[in-house]
């Protein structure tokens, strides 16, 4: 099958070559993918920036989410089928939906929403997965609760605006001139421009943030929530809470509490608490969220379409940090 891949950490670009077909196990199937789309996640993992958490070894597939078709099943798959559509996040140690297939688990998989095309859902599952689960499991977000949402016009933005919108939050958001028409129907109800204005000068009392930018928009956050608010960044640092969480070793605990320690004086400051999200696949998640697109509750925001050779360009632009919504590479 073709693949793209790396072959050492760093700012180097990917290239097609001919790989074997994967084998699966028995609770696997083997999807033939027809679209993947770009993450952030893909360019930190290339880099290198992600390896306390995912040491890959090389040479490596990128791509952390797909829609395809089931071209085979393991002989202890029970929900699937050949011939299903489905979409779905294969888990860390499984990565590669830059490629023509892939082996994943069934539990990792969905049908995929049967009113988008295979680019319209390969654009999903990553940040409906991030967003499902930062709103649901970690913020418990209530109906008339306020949210503030980093990036809004952004990939994961343009999903979570949704879904707070749909669990009936109020929706506060930052982006450009540019991306304000998008955000707007996408249901925000405060837009902060954020060359212009600065969002903890506008923003105060909230119940929660979203943030998925890090750094010093991440430190910056925590001035807007209300004593006892929660702030869930898939950008910043994991912390001891995080390595306790995810059963890591006491290095990795006192290394996460060393790296976050800026984020801890921060969470004690203003009484608030502070999580890293490191997003879980799920299925089932998946299959809720397919009921909400298929609903016409949340709808899927695509930048561009890239095809599967050119899925080193489609790196570069998703680089840039200009796109409005998703890009996808195209494979089938």
């Amino acid at each position: 099958m073709k693949a793209m891949i790396i072959e050492r950490y760093g700012k180097f670009p990917m290239r097609m070559t001919e790989i074997p077909t994967p084998k699966i196990d028995e609770y696997e199937v083997l999807a033939e993918i027809h679209a993947a789309s770009i993450n952030p996640i893909d360019f930190k993992i290339r880099d290198g920036k992600v390896k306390m958490l995912l040491n890959y070894k090389m040479p490596l597939i990128l791509g952390n989410d797909f829609s395809g078709v089931i071209v085979k099943v393991g002989s202890k798959v029970t929900r699937f089928k050949v011939g299903d559509e489905i979409y779905g996040r294969p888990r860390k140690n499984k990565i590669g939906t830059f490629s023509e297939n892939i082996a994943i688990h069934e539990d990792d998989i969905a049908l995929k929403p049967n009113n988008l095309s295979f680019e319209e859902a390969a654009s999903i599952p990553l940040v409906g997965l991030t967003s499902y689960q930062t709103f649901h499991d970690i913020i418990r977000l209530k109906k008339g609760q306020k949210i503030f949402i980093q990036a809004g016009a952004g990939g994961v933005g343009t999903f979570a605006i949704q879904l707070a919108k749909l669990m009936g939050a109020t929706v506060a958001t930052t982006t450009s001139e540019a991306g304000t028409k998008l955000v707007e129907s996408l249901g925000a109800d405060e837009i902060i421009n954020y060359k212009v204005e600065n969002f903890e000068d506008k923003l105060r009392n909230y119940d929660a943030v979203f943030d998925t930018l890090g750094g010093k928009n991440l430190e910056r956050s925590f001035e807007v929530l209300r004593d006892g608010g929660k702030i869930v960044s898939v950008s910043g640092l994991p912390n001891a809470r995080f390595a306790k969480e995810y059963g890591s070793g006491f290095l990795k605990q006192m290394l996460f509490s060393l790296a976050s320690s800026k984020l801890t004086a921060l969470e004690k400051k203003h009484n608030v608490q502070y999580s890293f999200l490191f997003m879980k696949p799920s299925g089932e998640q998946l299959s809720t969220i397919a009921n909400f697109i298929e609903a016409g509750k949340i709808k899927p925001v695509i930048d561009r379409v890239f095809l599967f050779e050119d899925a080193q360009k489609a790196m570069e632009y998703a680089e840039t940090g200009r796109a409005k919504g998703k890009i996808i590479v195209k494979i089938k």
